[in-house]
């Protein structure tokens, strides 16, 4: 008799969400938790800002340091232009931060582990950084892959390479998120799958070795945490750098 095996990139199948409704307009698990992700964000927001207390209590001092963070973050990183741009990078930050941490709960879907989600989002913001760029600058933008004090011999070679260079921003910041997350369930997934093969084959004495992928499932937990609040800085903090050279091109 086959013994219980371990099926760890079984936590990413797609499957159709909110039941007949969803499979007859393909809306699957991932969109269900995007609505998930973004309702408690308007709850959050909505009952942690209600009171507007001089002195805050605890989910209103919690959403006025995600606020301020990603508003210091912006103003820093891109100068006062900054401010125009806090919306989107302050939307995104609690967007992927949410998606991530979801994505720890049993029985929830991790939408930012999915290569398509990570890279529409990517896409966007490449795109919307290019346009600020023309917008701002207009076709002097394209100096932005001309470097400064180049001698004319080497253009050829480096102005290539910069483009390249410019065009891979999407797939490498797509692909980090996508990458962090998905190596982190996986591994989850591993070791709590050893506790289960342990206890299954060894009985007591498998249940007391089970232990050992117990406590590191616990330590793991931890560090995903770490990992998804991580990941969405790295992606806001690109996404300023991104928006910082379209609007002072170095």
């Amino acid at each position: 008799m086959a013994g219980p095996s371990i099926d760890a990139l079984g936590q990413f199948r797609l499957t159709s969400g909110l039941g007949p409704i969803g499979a007859s307009v393909n809306f699957t698990n991932a969109n269900e938790m995007m609505l998930v992700a973004s309702a408690i964000v308007v709850v959050l927001f909505a009952v942690g800002l209600r009171a507007r207390a001089v002195v805050p209590g605890r989910l209103q001092s919690l959403v006025e340091i995600i606020y301020e963070f990603i508003y210091n973050m912006c103003v820093d990183t891109i100068g006062p232009e900054g401010r125009k741009f806090f919306p989107l990078v302050f939307t995104l930050f609690i967007f992927i931060l949410l998606g991530n941490l979801l994505g720890l709960f049993p029985y929830f879907f991790a939408f930012t582990s999915g290569i398509v989600v990570t890279l529409t989002m990517a896409l966007f913001v490449f795109l919307f950084s290019t346009a600020v760029g023309f917008y701002v600058h207009g076709f002097r933008f394209l100096k932005f892959f001309v470097p400064d004090g180049v001698p004319g011999w080497l253009l050829p070679l480096l102005v290539p390479i910069e483009i390249i260079s410019y065009l891979s921003r999407p797939v490498s910041l797509s692909v980090r998120l996508f990458a962090n997350m998905t190596a982190g369930h996986v591994m989850l997934e591993v070791f709590a799958g050893f506790m289960i093969l342990l206890t299954a084959s060894l009985g007591v004495f498998g249940a007391v070795a089970s232990i050992i992928p117990l406590g590191l499932n616990v330590a793991l937990m931890g560090l995903e945490v770490l990992v998804a609040c991580l990941q969405a800085y790295v992606f806001a903090i690109l996404t300023c750098l991104y928006l910082h050279d379209a609007v002072h091109m170095h």
